[in-house]
């Protein structure tokens, strides 16, 4: 079963709540909202399901598509057949990182039932390498679905106890089945009325005293996971802010709150010097700018960051660490210090101290950070080129006229994202774009109409790109653009979705031109073992632009070691 998204996509259902069991779906919501988990009832393969209660946001978008759900076919989509093979509660991993349990389960007269719980993450290193996944990786063209709403984290104990509740509740609806039967047609209405008056007030008695001391169990535990959400979702909405500064400080407050810290400090790495910078700070006795710069591997911040693993900290002086100066006055000898990275990057450090009521930090702590991490790594990350633009930007780096980063701030980009790739073995591609018989439409229609035509160009490349790709006017009628951890594939996908733009966008006395409307030409190179400097970067794209022209113009052409042509 399909329906059509907004965008006209084919997605798959995933429910079908009319089959289901009567009266079940309350029960199944109420489980999965205490639980703080996903709940799925399925009578075979899957999706769809019959009920999806609390879907992990993860799980929904996979499994909506008809690209991607075959990802979770051997997993969720088979749990049905396997714990029915077994008999018995199943548990498995999933290709995202995703624990889950899969038990048959009889309700009421159905018994080809089989409840999937969980969908949750167990450890933030599985969480971090998903969102890899999202961001570089195979599962990047599912963002623009929003997969990470309900990201769901729990720990192993908390399945079993959910298997339990189901196995309960699902042992009450058998009572009732058993108390209430459904009678003969023929019986007398006499008693027909007669005995269902007497055994309904006890079942109702018993079912509801079920429900009860299910609800009592896990009402503690369901205010803190809201209380926990709402803090996640405040969060996150409260860490994005195109000023740096605004970042830093929001990153910072926030994570105080959270974790009831009275002293905070926040650390970004400069890869250029190999320090520590100290960006925003609650609770110092000094000002950022005067907390000298840390080397890697220098201090706690500088230790905890070489080694990418955090340090929770109960007694200072009970590890035989030397504890901060008495001038200092700190509350308690409690902290943690927790590197921040994204992609195997050092990014920067995050300690907290000093905690609210004078108690220690531990691992419940330290899980809240590992779930927050992430988000704070992509944060900073956007926050460190949202600096360096605003650097560059005191630079002149703008060309007037398109808007767009001019020459020199491509240069250094394309510099620091080679490093990168270099450092990392990340992929990277690069285009260079020339407007076909440019010179004809200025000589044509004049200097004027020459300049709108390179705005209505820039607005095309800005139009078509990625917020991590690098758009600029390299001079005259020719325009770069940078493809950060892109390879060729990717780059020719978004070199022909350029193309095809400009040509289908009207342009004033567009249809004077040669070719019958304003286009453009393409070249496009890639990192590579001979191709590892700006200046053979942008040679080669120059070359395999120089190509497409001579072949007929309004096409792309690809650089790889010896020139190969497409049409």
């Amino acid at each position: 079963m399909t329906k059509e998204s907004p965008d006209a996509q084919p997605l798959i259902v995933q429910e079908r709540p009319e089959d289901a069991p009567p009266e079940w779906t309350d029960v199944q919501e109420k489980l999965a909202a205490a639980s703080g988990l996903s709940i799925l009832l399925v009578d075979g393969y899957q999706p769809p399901a019959l009920i999806a209660s609390n879907n992990n946001s993860i799980c929904n978008a996979l499994q909506s598509s008809p690209e991607y759900v075959k990802l979770c076919d051997p997993y969720c989509g088979d749990a049905h057949r396997q714990a029915t093979a077994a008999g018995s509660a199943i548990n498995y991993q999933c290709h995202a990182g995703l624990q889950c349990f899969a038990m048959p389960i009889e309700i009421g007269e159905q018994k080809d039932l089989v409840a999937i719980g969980g969908r949750t993450f167990f450890s933030a290193e599985d969480y971090r390498d998903l969102v890899e996944r999202f961001r570089t990786g195979d599962l990047k063209a599912l963002q623009k679905v929003r997969p990470f709403t309900n990201v769901i984290f729990s720990e192993e104990q908390k399945l079993g106890h959910l298997s339990d509740r189901l196995e309960r509740q699902a042992r009450s609806f058998r009572t009732k089945s058993l108390a209430v039967p459904e009678e003969p047609q023929t019986r007398l209405p006499e008693v027909r009325q007669r005995e269902p008056l007497a055994a309904e007030p006890s079942y109702l008695r018993a079912n509801e005293a079920v429900v009860e001391a299910e609800l009592a169990e896990l009402r503690s535990e369901l205010e803190y996971r809201t209380r926990l959400s709402e803090s996640l979702q405040h969060f996150l909405e409260r860490i994005s802010s195109s000023d740096p500064g605004k970042t830093y400080s929001s990153i910072l407050k926030s994570s105080r709150e959270l974790l009831q810290a009275e002293r905070a400090s926040l650390l970004v790495f400069d890869e250029g010097s190999n320090e520590l910078i100290v960006k925003a700070a609650v609770g110092l006795a000094t000002t950022t700018s005067e907390v000298g710069r840390m080397r890697l591997g220098e201090g706690i911040s500088g230790s905890v960051l070489e080694s990418a693993r955090p340090l929770v900290v109960a007694d200072i002086e009970a590890t035989g660490m030397t504890p901060a100066p008495d001038e200092r006055n700190y509350q308690t000898k409690s902290f943690i210090s927790y590197p921040i990275t994204i992609g195997g990057r050092r990014i920067g450090v995050l300690n907290v101290t000093d905690k609210t009521g004078g108690g220690e930090y531990d691992d419940v702590d330290l899980s809240l950070l590992e779930i927050i991490g992430p988000q704070i790594a992509v944060a900073l990350e956007r926050a460190e080129w949202q600096e360096r633009a605003n650097e560059f930007q005191l630079m002149s780096i703008t060309d007037p006229l398109t808007g767009l980063p001019n020459r020199r701030y491509l240069e250094e980009r394309l510099m620091e994202e080679l490093n990168r790739s270099r450092r990392y073995d990340y992929p990277m591609s690069f285009l260079m774009i020339d407007i076909d018989d440019f010179k004809s439409y200025n000589d044509l229609n004049g200097h004027q109409a020459g300049d709108l035509a390179l705005q209505i160009t820039a607005h095309c490349l800005k139009a078509a790109l990625r917020s991590a790709d690098v758009a600029s006017r390299y001079g005259g009628e020719e325009f770069c653009i940078l493809l950060p951890q892109t390879p060729l594939n990717e780059a020719e996908v978004i070199a022909e979705r350029i193309r095809q733009r400009v040509e289908s966008t009207t342009y004033p006395h567009g249809k004077s031109q040669p070719l019958g409307s304003v286009t453009i030409s393409i070249g496009i190179s890639t990192f590579s073992r001979h191709i590892d400097t700006s200046e053979r970067v942008i040679a080669a794209a120059d070359r395999a632009l120089y190509t497409a022209k001579s072949l007929g113009k309004n096409r792309i052409e690809v650089y790889r070691e010896n020139l190969t042509t497409r049409g």
